[in-house]
């Protein structure tokens, strides 16, 4: 029995920093390159420094992930389920140490980091959740038919299986939500896939202080020890000697275009191809109706600046492109947005080479592009003011460097001459994680032909409202076309997120004795199950 004293134990253990990546419940010391945390805000470096693994620690964590999968796999739900909600638990204990540790390595406000350790418990109990659900599982049956004429149909039944080793990279810009027990690593677990992530080098204490926290999960629930590991690296080089190894089955991947598209590359070379789901690049176009613009312009030109503006912009859902009918109200639009820039405060952002990434693409629109409002200078390092720029729709169309992410809070107005060319635009943009489409009554119809081209641009369209934020349930798409992510038919958010990590099989005329208790006669479990195409509890 654990006493309120192991725990106490347990916890201050939690919260130590040793700079050591963790491989299947062991602390190593790597021997690479060592990278510290640094606060963005004040440039002060961050102790402790947190050394490189080397090929042999990824063979270490991929072949222990390899020797937990069958008996992580074969646990019920309700253990894993349990076991999710153990992480949860700890990632909350961990308490003022871990925000104030994500903050001074990302020069995040306190209250966004807050939020995101609320959502990456939320996301895990969502998880534990759809655990104890059971939909997970798929079940179908196709009862036999021996009468059947002219043939005879065979018992059939099928159920979903988890696909092995998941492979998880970080990302800069969530040092929660979408990093080491963000949801990612919670779809795979509960899918019953061991997971091997890749800390980002922007927030290497904050990672190992929620790797800690899965660990000591793990060790409380008995999963066995491989289910989890962190290692530190290089990503052209243990990124990607972790995305090849044999043992890895898919990959989950947040991150730049170039990032995702080369981890992609590199898993379609395998002797064995594996599937990565990367979420990449997105401008979130935002388009404004004319009733819409003309009856509250400026309202929504200080509401998209709050949008944009929001964690200095460095959001995948950040409104990073505005489409609209040229005129007095769009001018009014642009009017506000630039007065609302002006009193705009620079913020830092994550890193300092995401910093100079932000100012090379201003710079780049500032070639291209008429710059309609730029937020005040500040000496402070790696900070970045708003910007806002416009053109015309020809030249958008004709311009590579226009139709690029910044990444950061810098947009571009698009200016059309009718409707005709705003849904022309909306034809030829790339694929989105979101479009935001803002409208009244008399804008309705037009809307409506807008959507039917949207949708064949986007995972998630949203009406009179702004991209940012995503809603962590059951009906979220945080997705997209090409190269919003690398497969449009998944989405990384939500309860939907589980199935990137697991595959169909059918057992064909099993013995009864046999069949995995998802598809066994008596339906032990109390699932919904599709048995002959009706969905039924029996």
């Amino acid at each position: 029995m654990t006493t309120t004293e192991d725990r106490a134990t347990e916890q201050a253990q939690m919260n130590t920093l040793t700079g050591q990546m963790i491989i299947a419940g062991t602390f190593v010391t790597g021997q690479g390159d060592t990278v510290h945390g640094l606060d963005p805000a004040t440039g002060d470096v961050l102790e402790p420094g947190y050394s490189y693994g080397s090929d042999s620690d990824v063979d270490a964590a991929c072949a222990a992930a390899a020797a937990a999968f069958d008996r992580y796999r074969s646990t019920t739900s309700t253990v894993r389920a349990e076991f999710l909600e153990a992480i949860a638990e700890n990632i909350e204990s961990l308490g003022d140490a871990l925000v104030d540790r994500a903050c001074s390595e990302s020069g995040l406000p306190r209250p966004r980091i807050a939020g995101e350790v609320g959502r990456t418990a939320g996301q895990l109990r969502l998880f534990a959740g759809v655990l104890r659900d059971g939909g997970w599982n798929g079940a179908r049956i196709d009862p036999a038919q021996p009468d059947r004429t002219p043939l005879p149909r065979a018992d059939i039944r099928q159920r979903k299986i988890p696909l092995g080793p998941v492979a998880v990279f970080g990302a800069s810009n969530f040092p929660l939500a979408f990093s080491v027990a963000g949801g990612d690593t919670a779809s795979a677990l509960a899918a019953g896939c061991p997971v091997v992530v890749k800390a980002h080098d922007a927030h290497p204490g904050t990672s190992e202080l929620v790797g800690r926290a899965i660990t000591e999960a793990i060790a409380r629930t008995g999963m066995p020890a491989g289910t989890f590991s962190l290692l530190y690296g290089s990503g052209p080089i243990l990124g990607t000697r972790l995305v090849t190894d044999p043992r890895i089955k898919a990959v989950g991947f947040t991150g730049s275009r170039s990032g995702g598209t080369a981890l992609v590359a590199a898993a379609a070379a395998r002797p064995e191809p594996i599937p990565v789901y990367a979420e990449m690049s997105s401008v979130n176009p935002v388009f404004l109706m004319e009733s819409a613009l003309r009856n509250r312009g400026t309202d929504l030109g200080q509401a998209f600046v709050g949008s944009l503006t929001m964690g200095a912009g460095q959001f995948c859902t950040n409104p990073g492109l505005v489409i609209a009918v040229d005129g007095p109200a769009l001018d009014d639009f642009v009017r506000s947005a630039s007065d609302a820039i002006a009193a705009s405060a620079p913020a830092p952002m994550l890193t300092p080479g995401i910093a100079r990434s932000y100012a090379d693409g201003v710079e780049a629109f500032s070639t291209a592009a008429t710059a309609e409002a730029k937020a005040p200078t500040t000496d402070r390092p790696n900070t970045c003011g708003a910007a806002v720029f416009s053109t015309d729709a020809d030249t958008f169309l004709a311009s590579e460097v226009l139709q690029e992410e910044v990444f950061g809070s810098a947009s571009l107005v698009v200016k059309c001459v009718d409707a005709n060319q705003v849904r022309a635009v909306a034809a030829r943009l790339e694929g989105q994680l979101t479009a935001t489409v803002h409208c009244d009554d008399d804008d309705l119809e037009a809307a409506g032909e807008l959507m039917s081209v949207l949708e064949l641009k986007a995972g998630r369209i949203l009406f009179n409202g702004w991209p940012t934020g995503v809603e962590v349930g059951h009906a979220m798409v945080h997705g997209g076309p090409y190269p919003a992510t690398s497969d449009s038919r998944t989405t990384s958010v939500g309860s939907l997120a589980i199935e990137r990590f697991l595959r169909p099989v059918a057992y064909q005329d099993v013995p009864p004795a046999l069949l995995p208790s998802a598809i066994a006669d008596g339906n032990p479990d109390q699932l919904w199950r599709r048995i002959d195409g009706r969905l039924v509890q029996d």
